[in-house]
């Protein structure tokens, strides 16, 4: 018997249930805060037009308190993401327009690596052993997969803007990736499109000068997306690379 298993608590039930109750707690309060945010309709605030009823005192703000702004928009950004609001696009095209195009870009992605992080370890604390010790072949499968080569997978699940952020976040939690590879994989595979959606904050200004409002979904060009894949593509090439180097020494034996 474990020492856990021998400590009890004063109503004679084991601790061992205590503790695999507050494994559940972060993600209890994430879905929790999810559940005010839609009641509230919070999201319904990051729009366009916030942006430009608010306009003044946004910059104004940040012109007037530099630090506290960045802070502030790292916040807001982290928690957005942890609590997958559908607004995180916009968020990181408001960064280009207060911080400009390269800092805009930074900031989205420390917000966002951020984000991602807490809802990983919330989700992996909670059911990630469950998940394990029911997992499936398949399931099995790929969880190696990813524990051999998890840092070129996640680049690849991340350069690629078709998989949902929100999935992105979550799967990795259940197959065993290293929160290491997770924060630098997301990290790095992030500031592409979020440099593309930044640089368009950066001259959101001329949209409102000019009443209009910018197309988001025009932003990925066939060009932009062709590129994003591109570099996808070169993330899994050390892996192809480490196969065919096995098949080829296997063949030699």
């Amino acid at each position: 018997m474990t020492a856990l298993q021998q400590h009890s608590s004063g109503d004679g039930r084991p601790a061992g249930g205590i503790f695999r109750r507050k494994r559940w707690l972060p993600l209890a309060i994430i879905l929790a805060a999810v559940a005010v945010g839609l009641a509230f309709d919070l999201d319904g605030y990051l729009t366009f037009e916030t942006l430009r009823s608010h306009r003044l005192a946004f910059t104004d703000f940040v012109r007037a308190h530099g630090v506290l702004a960045v802070v502030a928009f790292i916040v807001v950004y982290s928690s957005a993401t942890a609590l997958s609001f559908p607004g995180a696009t916009l968020l990181t095209v408001a960064g280009g327009f207060l911080f400009g195009g390269l800092l805009g870009t930074l900031w989205a992605v420390i917000g966002a690596t951020c984000g991602a992080i807490a809802i990983f370890l919330a989700a992996r604390s909670a059911i990630g052993d469950l998940l394990e010790a029911r997992a499936g072949p398949f399931l099995q499968r790929m969880e190696a997969g990813f524990q051999e080569n998890a840092l070129n997978y996640m680049l690849f699940l991340r350069l690629v803007p078709v998989f949902p952020f929100v999935i992105v976040n979550l799967v990795p939690a259940f197959l065993g990736v290293s929160l290491r590879d997770y924060a630098l994989a997301t990290f790095v595979g992030i500031i592409p499109g979020a440099f593309v959606y930044a640089s368009l904050g950066a001259g959101l200004g001329s949209f409102f000068d000019a009443n209009e409002v910018p197309s988001l979904r025009g932003v990925l060009t066939p060009e932009i997306l062709v590129a994003f894949t591109g570099l996808a593509l070169l993330s899994l090439l050390p892996i192809a690379l480490r196969r065919y180097r096995r098949r080829r020494s296997s063949n030699t034996l």
